[in-house]
């Protein structure tokens, strides 16, 4: 009854392709800037003047949340819920992206949500390096000049102003810093050796979500319990019931976030969805420099509108070199690959 009145919905919305443009960009931009906004409550402000310090407990609830609609998906769909893949192929890629998201969270224990975000803009360059190691794919110059000035802008944003966390201590910012590059690295090698590892297995996107974030809840599960914090995490959610609520709501933004991002590649390719995006994050930024109080010196706000500036003219371009491709884009190109993971869907996907 209810996939049918949503059925009904969805076609009243395709329509009229304004309509279903406009459902799609704000469908994006709007769980994923709920997803940032409330991930930086979690992580950077107290709760009843207790801070949450469980940053697998994140991980292990988002993923949670991810394996039960991807399995309901494929339920809904029909669709085979046997494993297609070796369990150490989906086991393998689940490590680098536990890893990573990790990485992600304990970041803004030490430095600013803005850097954070503008370092994920830089995702681009170990895209690229493991893509050129493992994949023995080649770029133009154009897309070493983009990735050049990205991270020029970074480096100008962190040298021109502070980035630190307001609740960190003042030699903490390099230690963040130093967890957005593990990041960045482990997050580029998921996106990579996923396409390497699942290459050759006729297996749906859902299939491949659901035991990939399977395993990571297990991984995550794992960490929590060895390094003595599982009982302690529990407690906390227990003793702050909004802290709870905030962890569900940020994994249901995420994963409804990547439904939404999955569906605006199949039907209007990856140029739109990497324009929104970037907007997506430019709007994070901004959200958080007013709702949390992050003042930006002139010199951080030159490099974040390098970074920006560069993202743009790298999507701009496509759409002039190859007007006819978009429409039957069908797939992340590689140097965007990774930002779809944020959404912890395919968090490279993600």
């Amino acid at each position: 009854m209810l996939l049918d009145l949503f059925d009904q919905l969805m076609q009243r919305i395709k329509a009229n392709d304004k309509v279903h443009v406009s459902f799609c960009v704000s469908g994006i931009i709007g769980c994923l800037v709920v997803y940032g906004i409330l991930q930086e409550r979690i992580m950077q402000e107290p709760f009843e003047g207790e801070q949450f310090k469980y940053s697998l407990l994140l991980v292990l609830c988002n993923r949670l949340v991810t394996v039960l609609v991807a399995g309901g998906l494929l339920v809904a769909g029909g669709q085979d819920l046997a494993p297609v893949a070796p369990p150490q192929a989906y086991a393998a890629v689940s490590v680098s992206n536990v890893v990573a998201t990790f990485c992600q969270y304990e970041a803004l224990k030490h430095v600013s949500f803005p850097v954070q975000t503008l370092g994920k803009c830089a995702k681009m360059i170990p895209v690229m390096i493991w893509g050129t190691v493992i994949m023995r794919k080649r770029y133009n110059t154009k897309d070493y000049g983009v990735a050049a000035l990205v991270t020029l802008g970074c480096s100008v944003f962190i040298m021109t102003g502070d980035v630190t966390s307001k609740h960190a201590g003042s030699n903490s910012s390099m230690f963040g810093v130093m967890l957005m590059v593990g990041y960045l690295a482990f997050d580029g090698f998921t996106s990579t050796f996923q396409d390497k590892l699942f290459k050759g297995y006729q297996m749906t996107i859902f299939n491949q979500i659901m035991y990939v974030q399977a395993f990571s809840a297990g991984f995550s599960t794992l960490g929590l319990i060895s390094a003595g914090q599982f009982g302690d995490a529990i407690s906390f959610v227990m003793r702050h019931p909004s802290a709870l609520g905030s962890i569900l709501t940020l994994s249901a933004a995420a994963t409804i976030g990547q439904l939404f991002i999955s569906h605006t590649i199949k039907t209007y390719g990856a140029l739109l969805f990497a324009t929104v995006m970037t907007t997506r994050q430019f709007i994070s930024i901004l959200l958080s420099c007013i709702l949390f109080a992050h003042p930006l010196s002139m010199g951080q706000w030159v490099g974040t509108v390098t970074v920006f500036g560069a993202l743009y003219y790298k999507t701009l371009s496509k759409k002039v070199e190859a007007p006819s491709a978009e429409s039957s884009a069908k797939t992340v190109p590689d140097a965007e690959a990774g930002e779809a993971e944020k959404a912890p869907l395919v968090d490279n996907q993600k």
